[in-house]
């Protein structure tokens, strides 16, 4: 699922389950995806989603971007479509502290969530971002 808050996602789930459960079938397994922005303030934050929405020749990403596009015309304008609803859409919107992701995938393992599949742009230095304060705070909250 991607796009749908936390309650609408539990709905979702429940639906789905009981459904199942009718039918004498297995459960399946339930994960959402979204994108994941971690900084220290609302204007980094914010900053970033302009950098990762810039898809114009003069941006950083630019290429990449295009090496991404090719041989599938029809990406282009989905990705244009959802890029649109970034900020008003997707399950992990851009939040300023790792507390406030945190907070928001617990929501979403509460809402019967399995697998919660994120997306980073660049991808190595925003997973390492993201381990560091979000999975590393995890850690040091659970010991």
């Amino acid at each position: 699922m991607h796009g749908d808050p936390p309650e609408r996602v539990a709905g979702k789930i429940a639906d789905l389950r009981q459904r199942r459960a009718q039918h004498n079938s297995i459960p399946l397994e339930f994960g959402v995806a979204g994108y994941a922005i971690v900084r220290e303030t609302e204007k980094e934050a914010q900053d970033e989603v302009r950098r990762v929405t810039d898809v114009q020749q003069s941006a950083a990403g630019y290429a990449n971007y295009q090496q991404w596009l090719a041989g599938n015309p029809t990406r282009a304008a989905r990705l244009s479509r959802r890029l649109l609803r970034f900020e008003s859409r997707p399950p992990l919107r851009p939040r300023r502290h790792a507390r406030t992701v945190s907070e928001r995938l617990h929501q979403f393992e509460k809402a019967g969530v399995d697998l919660v599949l994120l997306q980073f742009s660049p991808q190595l230095e925003e997973m390492e971002r993201f381990a560091s304060a979000v999975i590393g705070r995890k850690a040091v909250s659970a010991s």
